[in-house]
């Protein structure tokens, strides 16, 4: 089956996570991706509430994996900031292989996230957001 972020955003969370977990880490990515942020999956509001975020919120991620760091495109303008050391680790769904996202020692507004992401198609990632270890949403990174 081939996936998509408009997929991603009809999907139910239970579907996202086993998507998740099936699939693997993929390589760490390198250069600008889209993001959509994936709230409320699987409802008619999830589309609505990925649109508003994007205009005035996080629009995706600048990655720079020769030296595991990356920083998020954010507010109206695409600001490029909120830093992240980017590794592999494994993750806090399922304890296996994932690129970690990790904000704590890189950023004072957002020390208690760490995103997880995993490769589902060429270009396409599939990610987890946590604050401290409570899972908050789900996102989509298109390069």
């Amino acid at each position: 089956m081939a996936y998509d972020v408009e997929k991603f955003l009809t999907m139910s969370q239970a579907d996202l996570d086993a998507l998740f977990t099936k699939s693997a880490a993929g390589e760490v990515p390198d250069g600008e991706a889209d993001g959509t942020a994936i709230v409320a999956p699987g409802t008619k509001f999830s589309s609505n509430i990925a649109k508003f975020i994007s205009n005035f919120a996080w629009q995706g991620k600048v990655f720079d994996a020769k030296k595991g760091v990356l920083k998020n495109r954010i507010l109206p303008f695409g600001l490029n900031a909120i830093i992240a050391k980017v590794y592999k680790g494994a993750s806090w769904l399922d304890g296996k292989e994932c690129i970690v996202l990790d904000y704590s020692d890189t950023s004072i507004v957002a020390q208690w996230i760490r995103d997880e992401i995993r490769q589902v198609e060429p270009g396409l990632y599939l990610g987890k957001v946590y604050w401290d270890k409570k899972r908050l949403i789900d996102f989509a990174l298109k390069f």
